[in-house]
């Protein structure tokens, strides 16, 4: 089993995180922000990686400490997991639909970081989330994983069904790029035999 446990703490945010790659989706989440933690399960549920997430932020500054962090967290323990990346398929790619919107997450494990998130939202918050926020989410996952990663909303009217598609596109993607390709299960799928 392919587990890890990694704990943050700064002056801006303690966050203990525990994750299980070849899991269930079963998730335990608490990062005192209400949407934020939808997002996290729907996350955990639908990439089967179980979850278990506590922060405590300065959310009495602004949300962005903790969303960042929390970001930053998730990323490491699915790196620590993930080791040398011998044996994983690498790429993932899914589409999402959700009722009246289409979205779209293409990641590749590459060691190389890049994100583009072509997410456009005309509410300024979801709950007491700024949206903007999302952008920061994934990029600290991106920095902090090293992975490619392109998000792209292609078409919706409510930003809810909006970025659920996003995160479940996101959680799909990376189930797909993490599972083990039995083909290739003791080499790095990477010409250069490095990732």
């Amino acid at each position: 089993m392919r587990k890890s446990k990694i704990t943050r703490k700064t002056k801006e945010t303690e966050i203990v995180c525990e994750i299980n790659l070849d899991g269930v989706g079963q998730n335990n989440i608490s990062t005192g922000i209400g949407f934020f933690d939808h997002m996290l399960q729907i996350f955990s549920h639908h990439s089967l990686i179980d979850l278990e997430l506590i922060a405590k932020g300065d959310t009495h500054i602004d949300l962005h400490h903790t969303v960042e962090d929390t970001g930053y967290v998730i990323a490491q323990a699915i790196i620590k997991c993930l080791s040398d990346k011998k044996g994983i398929k690498r790429y993932g790619f899914f589409y999402i639909t959700m009722d009246e919107c289409l979205s779209r997450c293409v990641i590749d494990f590459s060691g190389r970081p890049e994100l583009v998130w072509k997410v456009e939202l005309g509410l300024e918050k979801l709950g007491e989330m700024d949206t903007e926020l999302f952008h920061e989410f994934f990029k600290a996952f991106s920095n902090e994983s090293k992975c490619n990663l392109h998000i792209e909303n292609l078409y919706g009217k409510n930003n809810h069904h909006t970025i659920e598609s996003c995160f479940k596109a996101f959680a799909k993607s990376i189930r797909q790029a993490i599972e083990i390709d039995e083909r290739i299960k003791n080499t790095i799928p990477s010409s250069k035999g490095t990732l």
